[in-house]
């Protein structure tokens, strides 16, 4: 066997590896969202719609569609329920009166920041023995894979 075959199996190997402990990592932060999640009035779809908003601003419900990859008048029912919960408002554009925005609301903004920050000590707790070059380390390379995927 020379070195190059050697290498690519010591890749696939590796990456079958890599693949295997990001899904069960993935698995792990869905769950763990999840646990926090209820403690709330709001699902997980509303969850990740209220993070667009308050992270991107104001958008179209086409728009949410497209980010959270779900049917427009799927999208809708989800604008409408977090709307009877004062969450979200729709607003018309004065420009063009066709044009109807999602707006963030004081509680949704509540929520999200609580939940987000539930979430941060979630993860400063599973780094409590990394040291700091081994976190800095983890977050440089989070980003590069974030980067390159995008």
């Amino acid at each position: 066997m020379n070195d190059n075959s050697k290498h690519n199996l010591h890749d696939s190997e590796r990456i079958a590896f890599m693949e295997k402990e990001l899904r069960y990592i993935s698995g792990i932060i869905k769950q763990k969202g999840r646990e926090i999640l209820n403690a709330y009035t709001i699902t997980p779809p509303q969850f990740i719609a209220l993070q667009w908003l308050f992270e991107h601003g104001d958008m179209t419900i086409g728009d949410l569609s497209n980010k959270m990859y779900l049917a427009f008048s799927t999208t809708t029912d989800l604008v409408d329920r977090m709307e009877k919960n004062e969450l979200v408002v729709r607003i018309r554009e004065e420009q063009d009166r066709r044009v109807v925005r999602i707006k963030l609301l004081k509680e949704g903004e509540r929520i999200i920041e609580e939940v987000i920050e539930k979430r941060q000590d979630y993860l400063k707790s599973v780094l409590a023995d990394f040291n700091e070059e081994e976190v800095q380390q983890l977050s440089l390379l989070l980003e590069k894979l974030h980067n390159n995927m995008k």
